[in-house]
């Protein structure tokens, strides 16, 4: 379940924000998205849309400030996560009403349509995902082309399961946007998140393709999976997907999952990780004097110092400067 803000969210991250009606209107039509509001209610009009773009997905903010109502048009291709975290927002998705609130998210289809009613601000969460990115992700699990679009159920449980991660992740990603001075994402970070969402949306959500990605398409050779190990261990420093370490092993994603679900209790970003970990820890006893913590973890992918010294004292049992700190004087 989301917390609540009383603030805007992610404004250095700023798109568009407006008090007068017409504005939003014709802004978000160029959008292809149709806005409505009673002229009763335009007064309280604070129309606020920050958010990031990624190579494969936005993550935003947006509010309204008033009752409206908004629909998207029928030429919009992407996908659409909506979690609200103040209030509870109606979402119609393939013509079925949704009241979801911050326990519950709405998942919308582009074959399905869009229609959202809000009777407070409006303010939550979104994430869009391209068609083009979520369908690479699709046939590099299935490892052949899908034959049809991919459609989601349109609710979501936030309380518990991977909806509950889904949205931890997606929180913990706006604080890191949010604090200030805050770095870039780098690329593996990037890289790591978006592979997660498009993850746990194909993989954990009902989609018209989850009985064909649960389905064990063949065991997993010896061969194949030192191909997939060498591949990830030769590549902890690049940004490498589900989609290119399947290639290099030769099996569908999904195998991949399976094996690492079954033999490892673990999937394969989980995988990397835990490798990138091994790999700081071995730089932070090797490095050279002059060198410190910060860039060694930035290095291997872990743009938030402050979550990344905690797990790694988990993981250890030693926070990083304290390996650092016995690094060797000579060589």
């Amino acid at each position: 379940m989301l917390n609540f803000h009383p603030r805007p969210l992610l404004e250095r991250q700023r798109i568009f924000r407006s008090r007068e009606p017409d504005e939003p209107r014709a802004f978000l039509r160029g959008k292809e998205f149709r806005f409505d509001l009673s002229r009763r209610v335009a007064r309280q009009l604070d129309l606020q849309i920050n958010g990031i773009y990624l190579p494969g997905l936005y993550v935003g903010y947006i509010q309204y400030g008033s009752p409206a109502e908004i629909r998207a048009g029928p030429t919009r291709t992407d996908y659409w996560l909506q979690l609200p975290i103040r209030e509870q927002i109606e979402f119609t998705v393939a013509r079925q009403c949704i009241v979801c609130d911050p326990g519950r998210a709405a998942v919308s289809s582009p074959t399905n349509g869009l229609l959202i009613r809000t009777q407070g601000s409006g303010a939550r969460y979104n994430i869009s995902l391209t068609a083009a990115a979520l369908t690479r992700q699709l046939a590099a699990l299935l490892g052949t082309t899908p034959p049809l679009p991919l459609e989601f159920a349109p609710s979501m449980d936030l309380t518990v399961g991977y909806g509950r991660s889904l949205a931890q992740c997606v929180h913990l990603a706006v604080m890191d946007f949010e604090r200030a001075g805050s770095m870039p994402w780098d690329a593996i970070t990037t890289s790591l998140f978006e592979q997660f969402i498009m993850c746990r949306l194909l993989l954990s959500h009902p989609n018209n393709y989850i009985e064909s990605l649960r389905r064990r398409e063949r065991s997993l050779t010896p061969r194949d999976l030192r191909r997939a190990i060498d591949y990830m261990h030769a590549n902890l420093a690049a940004p490498i997907t589900i989609a290119d370490i399947a290639e290099a092993a030769g099996i569908a994603g999904r195998t991949l999952f399976q094996y690492f679900r079954q033999f490892r209790s673990t999937t394969p970003m989980s995988y990397l990780r835990d490798a990138r970990f091994e790999k700081v820890r071995d730089a932070l006893q090797r490095a050279d004097p002059e060198e410190g913590v910060a860039p060694i973890a930035i290095k291997w992918g872990f743009a938030h110092l402050g979550r990344f010294a905690v797990e790694y004292r988990l993981r250890f049992g030693e926070s990083p400067s304290q390996t650092l700190g016995r690094r060797p004087t000579s060589r």
